[in-house]
């Protein structure tokens, strides 16, 4: 089993003897960018000369080698030797490799509810009181992500056992500056401004915009992550929690509430490119390729921060594509929630040199160096955001910055076969025309059945 894990896929062996600074993507001290006095106070703290680390984690291929570039440093300040191994049936592998005795020091998590699970099981170790009053006051909506790395361990105690590094935002609008510009339409600052800039459209005799739910077997999932927004702009957090954990049904009100307000976007066919009936039908990773017709077939596309990947070769941010906040309820008064994901990393095999990254990742240079190459956000306050390493992720990152709330999301946190089954096919059925209510009673009676 440990050849399975450990000679995985992209994985890289980090030596302390080959971690020499010609290796590392940033010249301690050169890029005025990093907090290198960060980098240098917790080399002074940490000799580890001789140990070994050993993490498991979800990323392969290019992230994979973004990953070990941080961990590079790591190594560097420290003497460890350490191992990454990257797997795409991690989920899979680190249950297998838990409950075989061959864990992996630390292994970083995908879905809190994964690491929930393990925790549960006493296979995770709790971190510490310490970490989760930093990460409470040093993220921003500190106490959100406490409360997402927070399990009960296998006496029913509650720990923190999951530090989030490495963020993923969901709650954006992309849209042609150009167009936009064309038609002098303004960004909307409220959901309110946010309806009445589609309305506004429609009447200029333009199409809003682009919605698709394909994804082969996964179809309707785009549509959960709309719902699960207006859940955070309609009502109080603790409302989506105790949604997301069954404690008020899937039919309550408020659910039903959050549903409809997708609705009103997407069962209107002149909001829609090709009208309501193609929301169901086109696949979301075609449904951006609106925004850059001439002129646009559509002026507006709600998806998370991946998307780019899909537009069209050669695309521009800030020339072609740009992306607001998808904007709160101004009467709801619920400040600025973020819907996203995120990873977090846990440890699986406590040792000194699994606790020394844990004080790692608490240093803005573990954040700074991934954040100056790409495909990386953080809600840690005390980075220099001028590290990203593009404008896109910059103004992403501001976005994470100023968040009042943030939620994981909640098909991802729901029960398999409700999250990433009866809520994805339920939302295929609204969006073709059925009733919200009994959607959402069907779903609800669909957990019921679980019990």
């Amino acid at each position: 089993m440990k050849t399975k894990l450990y000679a995985g896929v992209a994985a890289l062996a980090l030596t302390a003897g080959a971690a020499q600074a010609q290796d590392l993507v940033f010249t301690p001290g050169e890029d005025d960018r990093f907090d290198w006095g960060s980098f240098d106070a917790f080399a002074a703290e940490h000799d580890l000369s001789g140990e070994t680390l050993s993490i498991s984690g979800p990323w392969i291929g290019g992230d994979a080698e973004l990953v070990n570039s941080v961990l590079a440093y790591f190594a560097e300040a420290t003497g460890t030797e350490v191992n990454y191994t990257g797997s795409d049936s991690f989920e899979q592998d680190i249950v297998i490799s838990l409950q075989s005795g061959t864990a992996p020091n630390v292994a970083v998590f995908p879905q809190p509810g994964l690491a929930s699970d393990m925790a549960g099981r006493g296979f995770l170790a709790p971190l510490g009181e310490d970490v989760g009053d930093w990460v409470s006051d040093n993220y921003a909506a500190g106490d959100s992500w406490v409360d997402l790395g927070t399990f009960e361990g296998p006496e029913g105690e509650e720990d923190l056992y999951g530090f989030f590094y490495k963020v993923d935002v969901k709650s954006l609008v992309w849209y042609s500056p150009a167009a936009f510009d064309e038609m002098g339409y303004d960004i909307p600052q409220s959901l309110d401004e946010l309806r009445g800039l589609t309305q506004q459209m429609v009447d200029d005799g333009v199409t809003p915009w682009c919605i698709g739910l394909g994804s082969g077997a996964a179809t309707g999932w785009p549509a959960t992550d709309w719902v699960e927004d207006m859940m955070l702009r309609l009502h109080e957090p603790e409302v989506y929690d105790q949604w997301v954990n069954n404690e008020i049904p899937f039919d309550d009100p408020r659910v039903v509430e959050a549903i409809e307000a997708f609705g009103w976007f997407a069962r209107n066919d002149a909001f829609v490119d090709g009208g309501a009936e193609a929301v169901a039908t086109t696949d979301f990773r075609d449904s951006p390729a609106g925004l850059f017709g001439f002129p646009p077939d559509c002026y507006m596309h709600k998806q998370a921060s991946f998307i780019p990947t899909f537009f069209p070769e050669g695309s521009e941010y800030g020339l072609d594509y740009d992306f607001f906040y998808f904007p709160a309820d101004a009467e709801a008064d619920l400040g600025n929630p973020v819907l996203g994901a995120g990873t977090l990393f846990a440890i699986t095999d406590d040792s000194p040199a699994a606790r020394a990254l844990m004080d790692f990742l608490r240093t803005p240079i573990a954040h700074e160096i991934w954040m100056g190459q790409q495909g990386f956000l953080t809600p840690y306050t005390e980075v220099n955001t001028e590290a990203y390493g593009n404008d896109s992720l910059r103004a992403m990152g501001e976005i994470l910055l100023e968040a009042t709330t943030f939620r994981f999301d909640a098909s991802d946190l729901m029960p398999g076969e409700i999250g990433a089954g009866a809520f994805w096919t339920g939302m295929v059925d609204y969006v073709s025309g059925a009733d919200a209510g009994e959607v959402a009673t069907t779903i609800q009676e669909r957990w019921d059945s679980m019990r």
